[in-house]
């Protein structure tokens, strides 16, 4: 759901705020609360908690975009920052795209290759010691009717024509044979360039045919590879308007029924699939998001439909929980940050497998980072979603995190291992967390768990 190169998604806010700006304006940080090793000093968990164990494990990981951590771009100490945060506990698995998203042409001319681009950006989950994935998307021009040699990034969303699926497939193959380390595929992005306008819907059967033949390519040279689909946007509208769902809705709309077709046909026609990947926001087309605890519940509502479907994992290639009208959705948000969180609480509830945040370094894309931009003097720094998020990742990933709410005090949210808690103000006004011990606005907290 994001452009291939940066550009604000929503109404652009003229100035961002810096992550220590962000920090300050809610009582919360960036930055670790203690030392590395050290223990975290414990927090109160006081009132009328319920606790709900994780559905299942949820492995969480990052897909790399325009700007993420390149030798040739960034600045050294920035970047040293940048990957310092990466390699602590801030993905299970990096996805990188087979063009474009900060990658190259990877075939301008049939049967010539450049992976110049995507071997550094796999050098980068090398280097930071986590697992790879590969969204095999997009195609060189010569695949959509451009010309060979050339490449014109305007054109980057169009699909290949059916007369090269093949083409692709075979390049698909390509890919996974010179990575090794690749372990899991998604085909396609989105459905890019398979709308049917004459139809009024996607082009899922041509879809599929493109699926079905990158899937057999890919299983060809190396049957140890995971791989997913349809990467369908699960698009959100107006309850009772055109094209909606009758049976998937609550209050964060209803799903536009033509996107819930495309996974019913994906999975009633596909010669093999691994896991099924899907992305969604919470806002309903240009309108803005329901609140935050109203909109996460789409991304638990959404997992049992397609439970009811399919017992394959459910992956969401991207997320995006919206900011309420007028908060700050910029990357350095603490209000960013914090309906992050309670899009991961849903998802844990709900069974899902993994999810990918898009953009792990500072971008104007409206949604939060991990990071501060490493091409400046001064990044790589930690943002208000860093600690939490690192905290998470390997509990989450253990299966043995129980997520927790109080009904007297419906904005809060808590996360509960057995080494330390996150606790979320969900709301813009202050929470008492314990008597004298408040969450200002959209505050998150870290800290060990009372003894």
């Amino acid at each position: 759901m994001r452009a291939p190169r940066p550009r604000g998604r929503l109404a652009a806010v003229l100035v961002a705020l810096t992550a220590a700006l962000a920090a300050c304006s809610t009582g919360s940080t960036g930055s670790p609360s203690a030392a590395p090793g050290a223990p975290l000093p414990p927090i109160e968990l006081e009132g009328d908690w319920t606790w709900t164990k994780q559905e299942a494990a949820l492995e969480l990981g990052v897909t790399h975009t325009q700007k993420s951590l390149d030798e040739s771009d960034s600045d050294p100490d920035a970047r040293r920052r940048g990957m310092d945060i990466l390699a602590g506990d801030s993905a299970i698995w990096q996805n990188h795209h087979l063009m474009g998203f900060g990658t190259d042409n990877p075939e301008p001319e049939p049967g010539e290759y450049d992976w110049e681009t995507l071997d550094r950006r796999m050098k980068i989950t090398e280097e930071t010691g986590q697992r790879t994935m590969l969204t095999l998307c997009c195609s060189p021009d010569w695949m959509k009717g451009g010309e060979e040699g050339e490449t014109d990034w305007d054109e980057l969303e169009e699909a290949p024509r059916p007369e090269h699926f093949a083409d692709f497939a075979r390049l698909s193959a390509e890919a996974v044979k010179r990575y090794p380390q690749v372990e899991r595929v998604m085909v396609w992005n989105e459905l890019k360039g398979f709308w049917d306008e004459a139809k009024g819907r996607w082009d899922y059967e041509g879809y599929t045919e493109l699926y079905n033949q990158v899937y057999r390519a890919v299983k060809e040279v190396r049957p140890d590879v995971q791989v997913g689909g349809p990467y369908v946007v699960l698009i959100g509208l107006d309850q009772g308007a055109r094209d909606t769902s009758t049976t998937v809705a609550g209050p964060w709309g209803a799903a536009d029924q033509r996107t819930l077709d495309v996974v019913d046909y994906w999975l009633q026609n596909n010669v093999g699939a691994d896991f099924l990947a899907v992305d969604t926001a919470t806002n309903k087309r240009d309108q803005d998001g329901p609140a935050p605890v109203d909109g996460a519940r789409k991304f638990a509502d959404l997992a049992r439909w397609l439970q009811e479907r399919s017992d394959l994992p459910i992956w969401w290639a991207e997320y995006y929980p919206e900011v309420p009208a007028g908060e700050d959705d910029e990357p350095t948000s603490p209000v960013n940050a914090a309906v992050n969180l309670a899009a991961i609480a849903a998802m844990a509830e709900s069974g899902t497998a993994g999810a990918l945040l898009w953009g792990p370094q500072e971008h104007d894309l409206g949604s939060p980072a991990l990071w501060t931009d490493a091409t400046r003097e001064g990044g790589g720094q930690p943002l208000p979603l860093t600690q939490a998020w690192q905290f998470l990742v390997p509990r989450l990933a253990a299966g043995d995190v129980e997520i927790g709410r109080s009904p007297s005090r419906p904005h809060l949210l808590a996360f509960r291992a057995n080494d330390g808690v996150v606790v979320v103000n969900l709301s813009g006004d202050q929470v008492e967390l314990a008597p004298g011990k408040p969450l200002t606005p959209w505050q998150i907290q870290v800290g060990g768990r009372e003894s």
